[in-house]
């Protein structure tokens, strides 16, 4: 029989496999959307098109079977060995919020004024000191929704258990076969902790932001 040391241990190691997930996740889905965004508003069209495309699919399809196809996909359509558990779920973690990241930084950077950019031109700014000096600084504002992404990324981290990675609730459910149902308690608690720390972290972030308006 377990004891509730025990059961608290392996539940604090769930609990770091799903803040690990959602950490590394913002650190690499943030960049490669920005990245992304500019393929998707490119003025080569193919690339333009060839972007949207693949944003549409990955945002049209079940992160759960994006987790399963980047898992097994490679083993079974190629022969290559599979990668790791946790990074085969980072990697579809990354790639899906990217694209969702990719359409807010588009609509933040289509949202501001072309009469400011046209004006960098004629104070002799290079486009690039437009972009950073002019642009950026008005799109961190308009892409604060962003922030609403992050509650259902905590949520989504639990779906990583699909392809065995040990992360909470994969633990919570690994303890009812052992007739204990109160460990899955633990994960409403920390979901509910996590997601309400990061609505008050937002909450301030927008308002010291408020001199944007």
């Amino acid at each position: 029989m377990y004891s509730f040391w025990d059961v608290n241990v392996a539940m604090l190691e769930g609990s770091v496999t799903t803040l690990q997930m959602f950490v590394l996740t913002l650190l690499f889905a943030l960049p490669l959307g920005l990245i992304i965004s500019f393929g998707s508003m490119s003025r080569f069209s193919p690339l333009r098109w060839l972007t949207k495309t693949f944003v549409w699919i990955i945002r049209g399809s079940p992160l759960m079977l994006q987790i399963l196809i980047v898992f097994y996909g490679p083993g079974l359509l190629f022969g290559w060995k599979a990668l790791p558990r946790f990074t085969a779920a980072l990697v579809t973690f990354v790639i899906n919020y990217a694209c969702y990241f990719s359409e807010i930084y588009r609509g933040g950077i289509q949202g501001v004024p072309k009469g400011q950019q046209e004006a960098g031109q004629v104070l002799g700014m290079t486009k690039s000191q437009i972009f950073f000096k002019v642009t950026l600084l008005q799109v961190v504002k308009r892409i604060v929704p962003m922030g609403n992404e992050f509650i259902p990324l905590v949520k989504d981290t639990s779906l990583v258990r699909v392809i065995s990675v040990y992360e909470i609730i994969w633990v919570g459910e690994s303890f009812i076969k052992k007739g204990m149902i109160w460990p899955l308690f633990y994960c409403m608690v920390f979901y509910l902790l996590f997601s309400g720390a990061l609505t008050l972290a937002l909450g301030w972030f927008e308002r010291k932001l408020s001199y944007f308006k």
